[in-house]
């Protein structure tokens, strides 16, 4: 029986595990690594950060994952040989007929300076809480700067999203006409996977009043002035900063050799690394397109499909597209879709759907249609 080793378990490797346990739980057996005890769903961030739900509501502890042939361990990785499959944890050491690296990206807060000091960040759970329970109730009024500080970064409407649900906060709280709210960032256009959808996000900050500030770079906040110092020397003084943090490819997966150029290099078809049977999924590839869940969930399907080939003496019967829909909020309880293809074609595709309250629905249906695919039957705790 093969060993399937899956370091991560997030939607990759939530959904790696998943298909594999559904097709060939009788030939391999899995084991997923992560060291978090949970899964939180990355837009469950904005409704703990206003006030929606709570870090623990929206959680699904690892322990309830009742997969056929797959054991969750919850280690820390701490070396990775790729050449020769073999993982230490600081429980143990493990060795892989078959390794998907799906580690995803993390947040450096240390990259620009001034910002853990003087920022607020709702990336994280305990920034959105610190940002909930700190920055809001305190704000008044002025300026608030949110800054997208380095790119790649996960989620791409999620700076905008957050941006457009403030700004239907501050309109509840009678401070909307005391603030002046602007969005700077590096990129030439919101989301540019194509002119129409950055248009569109273009559009709805417009309508909301938010300034969009292209191509600005922040590299550090001074944050007894107040100031956020940009790449140009120019400075934009702010009451309150909300950031993007730089991403980086974890440490472990930098360390191991992986990742030269900054992100795991793979084949764009089908995932496989430079080394023999080790594949890599998600938000931690070079692969030129967005960083989100979704697209980690069906980079998966496709490294799981080309595991199952393998083992069957087959070939892997299509090649991985960059395909995905995301769930976009507008505020005031409308949901919209963004469907895109990167890899596809000779140029990424993208439209927005919506908004549309069918598209509500199947947002809130998401979640747990995911957490009963992957954890099986377990009964929640």
């Amino acid at each position: 029986m093969k060993h399937v080793v899956i370091l991560g378990a997030g939607f990759g490797g939530l959904e790696l595990a998943s298909r594999l346990s559904d097709s060939v739980a009788d030939e391999v057996r899995v084991t997923l690594i992560d060291q978090n005890d949970g899964f939180t769903f990355g837009f469950s961030k904005l409704d703990i950060l206003f006030g929606r739900a709570s870090a623990d509501a929206v959680r699904i502890p690892y322990r309830e994952l009742a997969k056929p042939g797959v054991e969750f361990r919850q280690e820390r990785i701490t070396a990775i040989d790729p050449a020769a499959r073999h993982v230490t944890t600081d429980g143990g050491e493990y060795d892989a007929d078959i390794l998907v690296v799906a580690l995803g990206a993390e947040y450096d807060i240390d990259a620009t300076p001034g910002f853990a000091e003087g920022g607020f960040e709702y990336y994280s759970i305990a920034g959105a809480e610190r940002m909930r329970d700190e920055a809001l109730p305190a704000f008044s009024g002025g300026t608030i700067l949110l800054g997208v500080l380095g790119q790649p970064y996960k989620c791409p409407p999620a700076p905008f999203e957050g941006a457009y649900l403030l700004h239907d906060q501050l309109v509840e709280r009678g401070l909307r006409e005391a603030t002046e709210m602007r969005v700077v960032a590096p990129m030439s256009a919101p989301v540019p996977v194509t002119p129409e959808v950055s248009q569109r996000f273009l559009d709805e900050l417009e309508a909301r009043g938010i300034e969009y500030l292209a191509q600005k770079q922040v590299v550090e906040l001074d944050v007894a002035a107040k100031g956020a110092v940009l790449e140009s020397g120019e400075r934009l003084r702010y009451d309150l900063f909300v950031g993007i943090p730089i991403h980086r490819v974890p440490a472990v997966v930098k360390e191991s050799g992986l990742a030269e150029n900054g992100w795991v290099g793979v084949d764009r078809d089908t995932l496989l690394t430079p080394f023999p049977d080790v594949y890599a999924v998600g938000d931690c590839v070079a692969l030129p397109m967005a960083k989100a869940g979704v697209f980690a969930e069906n980079a998966a399907g496709v490294a799981a499909d080309g595991i199952i080939a393998r083992l069957r003496g087959e070939e892997l019967g299509r090649r991985y597209e960059g395909e995905g829909n995301c769930y976009l909020e507008f505020g005031g309880g409308r949901v919209a879709k963004v469907e895109a293809n990167f890899l596809g074609g000779p140029s990424p595709t993208a439209t927005v759907v919506g908004p549309s309250e069918a598209l509500a629905a199947d947002k809130a249906a998401f979640a747990p249609s995911r957490r009963a695919r992957w954890f099986g039957d377990a009964s929640p705790s």
